[in-house]
């Protein structure tokens, strides 16, 4: 006989209601309220005055596709935008399929595109965010219909989404007929932070999780590997095995073998990441308790489909938050790759502060840049906690 949780009802409360009674129940909450919006008002007030009345944004309305996509060629900006309405419309259908209930986040998803079309963009730009945004509805709108069937689609479209991204925008011919080849030194601003990050995000993945798995096996040789791996790894800061990568392994290479500066920073944060990854995943694996071991193999399960159906879904499930968190400080990592040269989103503001009508403009331009790592690390958060809802994480 089976048995279901009853959740207790919810009760929503008007506007009003909600203030009187979390902020103004009792005199002396109602002394911390008003204490606190006082102090709130002392503190921001000087930025909302310089905000509004001070700051001279025009180096980021001067800047803006230099921010966004460095030199990648005007001429090629076609290439992002057919990569951003791809991931509009997996990730409407995503969302209609694994997050049905979100509506208030496909909303504001659907959205951003829009409201990203008030900045000083150009209206063919503005016409591409309006696709953006119509690719996204029209991903959640045929998702919705058709139901796990588009289910298959969909892990395909995923899988295949960041090659051909790269293999979109890196092109592969000298001739005007095809895609033209765009070398990465001409990747820069946004667009390179988000390929570091995603690519970082893809492939460390795994790795760090068969190194966790690693750390746990009965092979001593597969044991004291991932062992050393992950404790060398994880007792040198990021930007030494970043200047490992871009300024010692060519000394290890034939003269005439070179490796792409970016791919090389790369494979520098998938490593670094890697290991980190694999103690957040060990950490699930500890938590998951040995009668779950035990009943899988009184089902007859052999020790890989144990791992592999019984074990490491729990582990995953559990390590959720350590692992959205450490993605997150990933994406804020990758911009030491500015410091070897490479012109991330951090990378840019220093050429933009180098130009001489702008001298001086620090406070902007860092504020700018500052709200794309918000945006992004928020999004990541809120999404994580959707995901966490969606699997019951945190209830018996």
């Amino acid at each position: 006989m089976s048995t279901s949780v009853i959740h207790p009802p919810e009760t929503k409360l008007a506007p009003l209601a909600w203030l009187k009674l979390n902020l103004f129940n009792t005199w002396w909450n109602t002394l911390l309220t008003f204490a606190s919006i006082w102090l709130v008002y002392t503190l921001s007030k000087g930025i909302l005055v310089w905000v509004f009345t001070e700051a001279e944004w025009q180096v980021v309305d001067a800047n803006l596709r230099l921010f966004l996509v460095g030199q990648f060629p005007i001429d090629q900006i076609w290439r992002i935008w057919i990569i951003l309405i791809f991931l509009a419309l997996l990730s409407g259908s995503a969302l209609a399929i694994w997050a049905r209930n979100s509506k208030k986040l496909a909303i504001g998803m659907a959205l951003t595109p829009l409201l990203l079309a008030l900045l000083p963009f150009e209206w063919s730009e503005r016409f591409w965010l309006v696709g953006v945004s119509l690719s996204g509805v029209l991903g959640w709108y045929l998702a919705s219909g058709i139901g796990s069937k588009v289910k298959p689609l969909l892990y395909t479209g995923i899988g295949i989404w960041f090659p051909v991204s790269i293999i979109l925008l890196s092109g592969f011919s000298n001739s005007s007929l095809t895609l033209t080849e765009v070398g990465t030194n001409l990747w820069g601003g946004l667009l390179l932070t988000m390929i570091l990050t995603i690519g970082g995000i893809i492939f460390s993945f795994p790795l760090g999780v068969l190194l966790a798995l690693g750390r746990r096996s009965n092979l001593p040789a597969v044991k004291y590997f991932s062992i050393g791996y992950i404790e060398l790894v994880r007792g040198v800061p990021l930007i030494t095995i970043l200047f490992m990568a871009q300024l010692m392994l060519p000394l290890f290479l034939p003269a005439h073998v070179t490796i792409d500066r970016v791919l090389r920073a790369q494979v520098g944060i998938i490593l670094f990441s890697a290991a980190y990854l694999a103690e957040n995943v060990r950490g699930g694996l500890q938590a998951i308790p040995n009668g779950q071991f035990e009943a899988s193999h009184a089902l007859g399960l052999d020790a890989f489909q144990t791992t592999w159906l019984i074990i490491l879904p729990q582990a995953l499930r559990i390590a959720i938050p350590m692992l959205v968190s450490q993605f997150i400080g990933l994406m804020k990592d990758t911009s030491l790759v500015a410091i070897v040269g490479l012109f991330d989103l951090l990378g840019i503001a220093k050429t933009v502060l180098a130009q001489p009508e702008f001298i001086g403009l620090q406070r902007e331009v860092y504020a700018f840049i500052s709200i794309f790592y918000w945006i992004i690390s928020y999004g990541m958060s809120y999404l994580s906690q959707k995901i966490e809802t969606a699997v019951g994480l945190g209830e018996r």
